[in-house]
């Protein structure tokens, strides 16, 4: 099992990655959204100039934010600022695109936008679409010497997915998969939908990486998941979900348990005290969306939803939760820091956790 850090981009996150970097952490995931965050590769050039050994991977680019050449040129660059250790991460867009109220981007666009970042990456010669025109392109400085970027170092592409349609894209045209925190037995379905894609074009998705996205806290002495401290820290990560739940409100009917009473609470008291019209709610649902809990959020942040969402527990209880995962074929798991408890959370996970797995 490999360990990762998560992080809403912000500029001076490699001071966090100093640090994880020597506490048996070997990734980094930026969250890549461009209403909330800071500028992915601002962020991650940063930590490319401080870290030595720690991959740095967009978590995730989303297609229609920027133009293939574009997508293409910035890792390049991340990658010659720290050779090999840069990973492209694309989705098809949750805050990226919500938070300007928009839908997720058609998977038809991200086999494109892939294919032709791709070519792009590998020195080639593509065809770009700029409405009705369809020009030739290539980079013209493409060698490592001359200074600009970097594509000799091959350039993993990931994609994030949990839909089968998007599991199924995974199999058949990327180099690694991102997904978000289930249960083993899910995490196994979803593995088998991207085996089906990868088996549609006569490869194998075995060998290569996949990671799950979550956070988690590991609890001290007389500690509980609804302790001040971890609702603090995990708060943030497993509201997500609700706001999700938003988002997409027609799954909300097959969410059932306490999970889909935690929802209808949400729904039915919180979200009608919210300042913006239905029309424009999307610009306030997602302020603090994984940094912070809005006034009022933080009684929805239930130990159900915290103990679902987040690996957060006593560390012999995240081990064993870690030990199930990696039986069912995780290979990365990455925990989401939240500023300013970086350091501590990192630390405290690598000795509790990593040091003895």
């Amino acid at each position: 099992m490999e360990f990762a850090i998560s992080y809403p981009a912000r500029p001076d996150a490699w001071k966090d990655l100093v640090i994880a970097e020597d506490n048996g952490f070997v990734n980094c995931w930026f969250y890549d959204s461009q209403m909330i965050y800071s500028d992915v590769y601002v962020c991650m050039a940063l930590a490319a100039e401080h870290t030595k050994r720690i991959k740095l991977s967009t978590g995730v680019a989303i297609p229609s934010n920027r133009i293939e050449p574009v997508t293409a040129h910035s890792i390049a660059t991340i990658n010659l600022l720290a050779p090999g250790r840069a990973i492209l991460g694309i989705g098809s867009g949750f805050t990226g695109r919500n938070t300007m109220g928009l839908p997720p981007v058609p998977l038809e666009r991200i086999r494109e936008y892939v294919a032709i970042v791709r070519g792009l990456l590998k020195g080639e010669e593509v065809i770009y679409r700029d409405g009705k025109r369809e020009r030739a392109i290539r980079f013209l400085h493409p060698k490592t010497e001359q200074g600009y970027i970097n594509i000799e170092n091959p350039i993993p592409i990931h994609l994030a997915a949990d839909g089968p349609k998007a599991l199924e894209l995974t199999g058949e045209i990327a180099d690694g998969w991102m997904t978000v925190l289930s249960g083993p037995e899910r995490f196994k379905e979803k593995y088998a939908m991207v085996q089906k894609g990868a088996a549609k074009v006569g490869r194998s998705f075995d060998h290569l990486p996949n990671a799950i996205l979550t956070s988690g806290c590991v609890l001290r002495d007389g500690e509980t998941l609804e302790s001040p401290r971890v609702i603090e820290r995990m708060g943030p990560f497993a509201l997500v979900f609700l706001h999700a739940l938003w988002e997409a409100s027609t799954v909300a009917p097959a969410i059932d348990g306490p999970l889909g009473d935690l929802w209808k609470r949400y729904r039915d008291e919180y979200i009608p005290t919210m300042k913006t019209p239905p029309a424009k709610r999307y610009l306030e649902m997602h302020e603090g969306h994984l940094i912070y809990m809005r006034p009022g959020e933080e009684k929805y942040a239930a130990p159900d939803l915290i103990g679902t969402m987040t690996l957060s527990g006593h560390g012999d209880e995240i081990r064993a939760r870690l030990k199930a995962l990696e039986a069912a074929g995780v290979k990365q798991v990455a925990i989401q820091v939240v500023y300013p408890h970086g350091r501590e959370m990192i630390e405290e996970f690598s000795r509790e956790v990593i040091a003895k797995y």
